[in-house]
């Protein structure tokens, strides 16, 4: 039995690798700041690797080559190499690739159609 799982994103997420500087403020008020890997973005948040923990519901912002991102974390996990945190951008913030493009880009999308057409063509040429 096969189980599909649904996106229920409603803007598609790149993968991307660059690193930010991103800072919040921890539980006693005080500013912090530390490097993350960008993981992945959308128009309405991103992924980012931290080493350290920043608790779920923390206000944060990260800068750009032409200005800040800021959010909340919506989600918080801890793998092998870090904490994977999925920020949700505030409300009036977008990220288009014309304000911010990360080091490294890739829309998953273009994978599948280049897939799709080059197992086209060898059906195709099967047939001929």
């Amino acid at each position: 039995m096969s189980v599909q799982m649904s996106e229920r994103r409603e803007h598609p997420r790149l993968l991307c690798a660059d690193l930010v500087p991103v800072e919040w403020k921890d539980r006693s008020g005080r500013a912090r700041r530390t490097m993350a890997n960008l993981e992945d973005i959308s128009m309405a948040g991103a992924c980012l690797q931290v080493e350290t923990e920043i608790p779920v519901g923390s206000a944060v912002k990260f800068t750009v080559a032409k200005g800040v991102l800021s959010g909340v974390v919506r989600y918080a996990t801890y793998r092998e190499i870090g904490y994977f945190l999925g920020v949700q951008f505030d409300p009036g913030v977008k990220w288009t690739p014309r304000t911010f493009r990360p080091m490294h880009l890739l829309d998953p999308r273009s994978l599948m159609e280049r897939a799709v057409e080059r197992a086209g063509d060898r059906v195709g040429s099967r047939v001929n």
